[in-house]
């Protein structure tokens, strides 16, 4: 018997049995999809690496767990067999003219959502010469702008390729193409369930939130870092990536529809990226792509300890949202970190667990359930 079944192979998953078996633990994973991730809402992401931007629409809790994991992710890279592409360049932030009201809107929810040495340190004002010079592939095409420096991306295909591969090489027992549900759980001293959305039986308050991406071929642009544009209604990104490779997304649609991308939505990504740069005009169209994103009301990640359920065996990770490359490192310690407490017997009743709580760093990510209404556990944690 496997120490640890981890149900869900996508990058929550992948991770944490990555570490897991790292640890010397013995580790089994059982995925739905094959080995690629098709079937994991890290397939259709951009993999930006930007807690000070992303501090425009989250808490500082989701701040301060992107700026731990964009710290660990090189050390995780570094002890992958297959290369990823890892970038450190920074974010662009920019906007039209006729959008400037969108700018003021932008920082001050960022100021109040990030860390104040953070911001102050590395939210640098553009403008004229020195926009150009930051990013030539724009110049002259935006008056002002700021560069977020040292946030970065990676490649979200060749991360999971190259977790897949770091899987076999520690040991892991790999079950692709296996669905497991509630009442037919695989043998094991723990379990961990990283299923995302399927994971809703369990986790009734769980949702979709669904977004929609292009990755086009636009050789000759050239951009060096990603940029986001300010909208009032329809705020992008672009981040390049090798080969001239531009993965587009501003979508984010409350569902769990997992249909085709909208002409709209196509029409209004697209326009938006030729608003930006023009010769997008002439990009070839790879892929238009849907995904949901699992998440909890409170848009916060969660490592829920189901106390009702195997005797206190299981503990589930889930609600990563939009943010999921940005903060899965910090989610899969903390993961680890209670795993590995509930296979040595350390968690048998709730003063054990707040005793965990209080060792923590992401405490507020941590809860206890009985297995009946994680919500309204959630609300009174």
């Amino acid at each position: 018997m496997p120490d640890f079944a981890v149900l869900g192979g996508g990058l929550s998953g992948r991770l944490v049995a990555w570490r897991l078996a790292g640890a010397g633990h013995r580790v089994a994973l059982y995925e739905r999809g094959g080995p690629e991730g098709g079937e994991a809402a890290a397939w259709v992401a951009a993999a930006m690496l930007a807690p000070l931007a992303e501090a425009a629409v989250a808490e500082l809790l989701i701040t301060e767990l992107g700026v731990a994991s964009l710290e660990t992710w090189p050390c995780i890279l570094a002890e992958l067999p297959e290369p990823v592409f890892f970038q450190r360049n920074g974010t662009l932030v920019v906007w039209h003219h006729a959008d400037r009201t969108e700018a003021p809107l932008f920082e001050r929810r960022v100021r109040a959502n990030a860390p104040r040495e953070l911001a102050d340190a590395h939210f640098t004002t553009l403008q004229g010469a020195q926009l150009d010079a930051a990013e030539p592939a724009l110049a002259g095409r935006f008056a002002r702008g700021w560069l977020l420096d040292g946030e970065g991306q990676l490649d979200n295909r060749q991360a999971l390729a190259a977790l897949a591969a770091g899987l076999a090489q520690r040991g892991v027992q790999t079950h692709w193409n296996t669905s497991v549900d509630d009442a037919n759980l695989p043998q094991a001293r723990v379990t961990i369930d990283c299923r995302g959305l399927g994971a809703k039986p369990a986790l009734p308050a769980l949702r979709g939130i669904r977004g929609e991406v292009a990755r086009v071929h636009a050789p000759g642009i050239g951009l060096t870092r990603p940029v986001r544009l300010l909208h009032p209604r329809y705020p992008l990104y672009i981040a390049p990536k090798q080969n001239d490779l531009y993965v587009i997304g501003a979508t984010e649609i409350e569902g769990e529809d997992r249909s085709p991308v909208s002409v709209r939505s196509a029409l209004e990504l697209l326009s938006a990226a030729f608003a930006v740069h023009p010769a997008f005009g002439e990009a070839r169209i790879l892929e238009l792509n849907s995904q949901c994103r699992p998440t909890l009301p409170d848009h916060r990640p969660a490592l829920i300890w189901d106390a009702g359920r195997g005797d206190g065996k299981t503990l589930r990770v889930n609600g990563l949202y939009r943010h999921g490359f940005m903060i899965a490192p910090a989610v899969a310690d903390e993961a680890v970190r209670m795993a590995e407490a509930m296979l040595a017997g350390k968690l048998a009743d709730a003063d054990a667990f707040e005793a965990l709580r209080a060792e923590s760093r992401w405490a507020s990510m941590l809860h206890a359930t009985a297995g009946q209404d994680t919500h309204s556990e959630r609300a009174h944690a």
